[in-house]
C-alpha cells in the first residue's frame, strides 16, 4: 500500500451511517467528547474553529455553550448534516491538507480536531496552518486514537508510523496514519505548539449502561482515545 491516506472523503459514503452511531454511541458521546469539551474549557464568546467537524455533533454542543463555530469538514455530506443539525454555525466543505484562505491570521480563539489527524498525509503543514489562525493565548485541543491501542490491535513495531486499512465493525473500510505518541508530540512542536496537557480519557459514568464491557476495559486499558490541548509557543 502507498504510503498516503490520500484526499478521498472516505466518511462521506456512511455519513448517514456514522451520525446514528457517533450521535449517543459510547465512543463518541460519552467518551472523547466529554474529553475534547473538558479541554476546550469555557467558551461563552469565543470563536471555534471545529476542523472535520463531521456531523456537528462537537458544534452543537459548543453553540450551546456560548460559542461561535465555524466547521470544516473534507467530506459533502457530513457537511450537509452539520448545516442540518447547527443552522447558527457556518459550515463548509474543506481539505485541510489545503491552506485555510477564507481565514485570516490570528483569528479564532479556540481549534477543535477531533479523531482526524490520523487521516492527514501532511500534518505539521496541517498544524501549521492551524497554528497561524490562532489569536495569542488560543489554544488547540486534538484528539487521536491512543498509540497503545492502534500497537496492540496491529501489531508490528510501534515505532513504525505506517498507514493501514482497516474493516471497522460497522463494515466501514478505512485507511489511516498510525504512529508513536512521539511522534505525534514532535509533530505539534515542529508546527509551533507546546502541549499544555494530554489526557488518556476514561468513559463517563453512563458509558456503563450502554456498554459495560466496553466501559470496564476502556476504563482500565489504553486502548480508546487520548486527547491534547496544546498552545501555540510564543517563541515562535
Amino acid at each position: 500500500m502507498a504510503e498516503a491516506v490520500g484526499p478521498d472523503p472516505q466518511y462521506d459514503v456512511f455519513a448517514d451511517e456514522f451520525l446514528d452511531h457517533a450521535r449517543d454511541g459510547l465512543y463518541n458521546a460519552h467518551y472523547d467528547r466529554p474529553a475534547c469539551l473538558e479541554l476546550l474549557g469555557d467558551v461563552a464568546g469565543l470563536s471555534v474553529l471545529d476542523v472535520a467537524c463531521g456531523p456537528g455533533l462537537y458544534a452543537e454542543e459548543l453553540v450551546a455553550r456560548g460559542a461561535q463555530v465555524r466547521g470544516l469538514d473534507i467530506s459533502p455530506r457530513m457537511v450537509e448534516l452539520a448545516r442540518e443539525r447547527v443552522p447558527d454555525a457556518e459550515f463548509c466543505v474543506h481539505d485541510i491538507a489545503k491552506r485555510l484562505d477564507w481565514l485570516p491570521d490570528d483569528s479564532v480563539d479556540l481549534v477543535l480536531f477531533a479523531l482526524a489527524i490520523e487521516y492527514v498525509d501532511d500534518r505539521i503543514s496541517a498544524l501549521r496552518e492551524l497554528r497561524r489562525v490562532l489569536r495569542p493565548g488560543g489554544a488547540l485541543v486534538l484528539s487521536r486514537q491512543h498509540p497503545t491501542g492502534d500497537w496492540i490491535r496491529q501489531g508490528g513495531n510501534y515505532f513504525d508510523v505506517r498507514v493501514i486499512e482497516e474493516v471497522w465493525s460497522r463494515g466501514w473500510r478505512l485507511r489511516y496514519w498510525l504512529a508513536p505518541l512521539e511522534h505525534t508530540c514532535e509533530e505539534l512542536r515542529e508546527a509551533g505548539f507546546l502541549i499544555e496537557r494530554l489526557v488518556e480519557p476514561r468513559p463517563t459514568a453512563q458509558a456503563a449502561g450502554i456498554d459495560l464491557q466496553t466501559y470496564e476495559k476502556l476504563s482500565r486499558e489504553p486502548t480508546g482515545f487520548i486527547a491534547i490541548r496544546a498552545l501555540p509557543d510564543p517563541r515562535r
